[in-house]
């Protein structure tokens, strides 16, 4: 038996057809600095409910696949030394009783296995700077090609190789749709530079798209890419400089693989003086609205 556990409130909101929004675990035990991510994470589901929408935060914990948590499960996440669990991750930590927090490709699987169709994170992951040599590429794309469920995002980070993992979600036949904007953005920034080729301009095109995608039987997902807007932004060149700042470190100290992106991230937010990770904050409840919207159009289906 699938060891699933389906929170009460989430059940029941599927049962009636009511908006439901996948939220992951990754961003509170791993990229939000304790005690406040707690206090995000309680803010994040706070949010959908204000907007009607119940919010289901995946994890695993005790070897328990988990869509919606309790009050006392969510401050587990919070609190506890887990680790962070991929799609391949999952059957270790459920064959040894483990816990952990899940990615956006954990999270994206939990979410389809309960039924959820709509996902807010903060970014995507990618294809990872010299990937040519390291083939270095986030199971999120993987995942994406194989798990229809809608999955909101500030693009992905600018640490990443941008260009290149657009070329791979067209390769794997995953649409990109740019919400309320032409380009893509770039997590802390509102614009990568990179065209995209479809726009939307609210929730109801987002869910006629999921409808179109159903009918012609696709199991690839739905990138709805969620530009900031421009005025809560991290300020480009302040960006610019830290990122080039944070690239030369990381060559100077040879890492390399799984050391790079947590080197990176904290990186830039020492070097920005925090201020990336205040934006951090502002993109994960940007897109949280976002797919509440859409969960709602969806809903009414």
């Amino acid at each position: 038996m699938l060891p699933l556990d389906v929170s009460p409130e989430v059940a029941a909101a599927l049962a009636d057809g009511r908006p439901v929004v996948a939220l992951e675990s990754t961003i509170i035990s791993h990229g939000l600095p304790r005690p406040d991510n707690l206090a995000a994470a309680q803010r994040f589901e706070r949010i959908l409910a204000d907007a009607g929408v119940v919010a289901a935060t995946v994890a695993v914990l005790d070897g328990r696949l988990k869509a919606g948590l309790t009050p006392d499960e969510l401050t587990r996440i919070a609190t506890e030394d887990i680790a962070k669990l991929s799609v391949r991750d999952l059957p270790i930590a459920l064959g040894r009783g483990a816990s952990g927090a899940t990615t956006v490709a954990a999270t994206s699987a939990i979410a389809d296995l309960a039924g959820v169709r709509v996902f807010a994170t903060g970014g995507l992951g990618g294809v990872h700077r010299k990937a040519s040599e390291s083939f270095d590429e986030s199971a999120d794309l993987s995942v994406l090609a194989d798990v229809p469920i809608t999955v909101v995002s500030a693009g992905v980070k600018s640490i990443l190789d941008i260009g290149a993992t657009l070329e791979r979600l067209e390769t794997l036949s995953v649409p990109v749709l740019g919400y309320g904007t032409e380009t893509f953005p770039s997590f802390w920034l509102t614009d990568s530079g990179h065209d995209l080729d479809w726009r939307v301009d609210g929730p109801d095109e987002v869910a006629a798209v999921m409808s179109a995608r159903d009918a012609l039987g696709q199991r690839a997902g739905i990138v709805v890419a969620n530009p900031l807007p421009l005025d809560q932004q991290l300020d480009p060149a302040v960006h610019d400089r830290a990122l080039t700042d944070a690239l030369r470190m990381a060559d100077e100290q040879g890492l390399v693989g799984k050391e790079v992106t947590p080197f990176l991230l904290q990186t830039i937010v020492d070097l920005t003086g925090g201020d990336s990770l205040a934006v951090n904050l502002l993109i994960a409840e940007n897109n949280i609205r976002v797919a509440a919207a859409i969960a709602t159009s969806w809903s009414g289906r």
